[in-house]
């Protein structure tokens, strides 16, 4: 990967080859930038799009549009019976609250025909368990490009959207995307939206003026619409109502506190004052009580856990590791979970929002200095929420049955309010109260400066420096390997 001196020798770089006609390298330059620099811890939730690379992009875009228009494109797929809805992603994979979203939005309108364009720039997707979760429906189609560089899958995907013709396009890129974002160009007269899910790292796509800015969160869309300068329209994160906590379960089973944590290594192996390794058993430690955690973790991350709860003396089916369960929802019922404690330094939107619905008390982490990547103002009305670790164990030691039943009716009704399917039906089919807007962001936030210039400060230690160069290298070798 070439490391460019400055953001704006890596523009001239880039225009430098779309001038020369070469549209593939410039589409490389532009991702291979800004995967360096969301794969970068420090960069999170501080820098989050580029317009000079949307307009690269964009241009990019257009050249080889022109191009393609000169080849008479035939339309295959338009009817007039049933309209097409086209979803642009990088790769489909078999968890994560991306996927998850995409079939919300497809389950909204049934009637429709949909078709996933994913350009494969992160991976392959896992076409198989796409197939066998939509194995009965007949109105969805996953196309995958032919193996190729960066501009022939643009030429693909571009010839894809011509030949469909769909009546709405959703762009659900992954961050480094320049081929996505390249595609979807204003002749096509698409209508279209950018589904801004990558909303706490550098992605590209934030500044596509002609397409609809969709912000899923409270925080983003404060964040996109008050410190970005972008018009964007809110909508709520939903998932399928699978039933309230069951009556019959009752909090405390046994007399033991049960938590749990649904998260890939993504969201909790990142470097923060905090670690999610080491606090998972002192707080085992602390309560005597059982913790699930669902979510694919690193060998080293297991190990870490393993390695102190032998420390600590505690028996190893006190921590039960799942890397992946059909439904999170339906496992928080199964395991007998008596709170939900939210993903940190990376929260989870859509696995916050399944535990409300299930019933589920939460205790969401305060980041040092991003509401984004808090979750904060996803939670119902005084919802617990920590920064230390002392106050996690603390609440945790002393929490009743009582207090977590009440929780319970709070969380329940908060996922009923905001966030069950029948919200994005509405406002996809402009029925009801389409125009939504979020609620105000919490009040209790507030940023712990002393806290994060001491940890910026360690990150500049030869160890940690160190450490950053591996997780970087963990990632980018993950997203080539899949």
């Amino acid at each position: 990967m070439e490391i460019h001196q400055s953001a704006y020798s890596l523009k001239e770089t880039a225009s430098q080859a779309i001038d020369a006609g070469d549209l593939n390298q410039a589409l490389h330059l532009i991702h291979d930038f800004v995967e360096l620099i969301f794969t970068d811890p420090l960069c999170t939730a501080h820098v989050f799009g580029s317009k000079d690379l949307d307009d690269l992009c964009q241009r990019i875009g257009k050249i080889n549009l022109i191009d393609l228009k000169q080849k008479n494109v035939a339309e295959e797929f338009s009817s007039d019976v049933q309209p097409f809805f086209v979803y642009i992603v990088t790769r489909i994979q078999n968890s994560g609250g991306h996927n998850r979203v995409i079939q919300e939005f497809i389950n909204a309108q049934p009637e429709a025909q949909h078709v996933i364009l994913s350009t494969e720039l992160a991976g392959r997707s896992a076409a198989d368990y796409f197939l066998t979760e939509c194995k009965t429906r007949t109105n969805i189609a996953l196309k995958l490009p032919p193996k190729g560089n960066y501009q022939q899958r643009l030429t693909w995907l571009q010839r894809c959207l011509l030949e469909i013709n769909p009546k709405k396009v959703y762009l659900f890129n992954h961050h480094q995307d320049s081929v996505a974002v390249a595609a979807l160009q204003p002749e096509m007269e698409i209508d279209g939206s950018f589904y801004h899910h990558g909303d706490h790292h550098f992605c590209l796509g934030v500044y596509l003026s002609h397409l609809e800015h969709i912000d899923p969160n409270p925080a983003g869309y404060h964040n996109c619409r008050n410190e970005l300068g972008i018009k964007n329209t809110y909508v709520p994160l939903t998932i399928e109502d699978k039933g309230p906590r069951p009556a019959t379960l009752p909090f405390l089973h046994d007399d033991i506190l049960t938590t749990c944590t649904a998260a890939r290594s993504n969201k909790v192996e990142i470097p923060y004052f905090v670690s999610y390794l080491d606090l998972i058993p002192k707080l085992l430690q602390a309560t005597g009580g059982k913790h699930i955690h669902i979510g694919r973790l690193t060998p080293w991350a297991r190990y870490r856990i393993n390695r102190s709860l032998k420390l600590y003396n505690i028996k190893p089916d006190r921590f039960i590791y799942s890397p992946w369960v059909p439904s999170i929802w339906k496992a928080l019922h199964q395991y007998k979970v008596d709170l939900y404690i939210a993903s940190f330094p990376y929260g989870g939107g859509l696995t916050l929002i399944e535990a409300f619905g299930a019933g589920i008390p939460v205790a969401i982490h305060k980041h040092i200095f991003s509401r984004i990547l808090s979750c904060i103002d996803l939670g119902y009305p005084n919802a617990f929420n920590w920064r230390r670790p002392e106050e996690l164990l603390s609440f945790c030691t002393t929490v009743t049955a009582d207090q977590l039943n009440d929780m319970s009716k709070f969380a329940r009704r908060q996922f009923e309010q905001f966030h069950s399917s029948q919200h994005l039906s509405q406002f996809l089919n402009g029925e009801g109260n389409a125009s939504l807007k979020p609620n105000l962001l919490a009040q209790r936030f507030t940023i712990d400066a002393d806290e994060w210039a001491l940890w910026v400060t360690r990150q500049s230690s030869f160890k940690q420096l160190i450490y950053r160069l591996f997780y970087r290298a963990f990632r980018l070798l993950r997203a080539r390997l899949k």
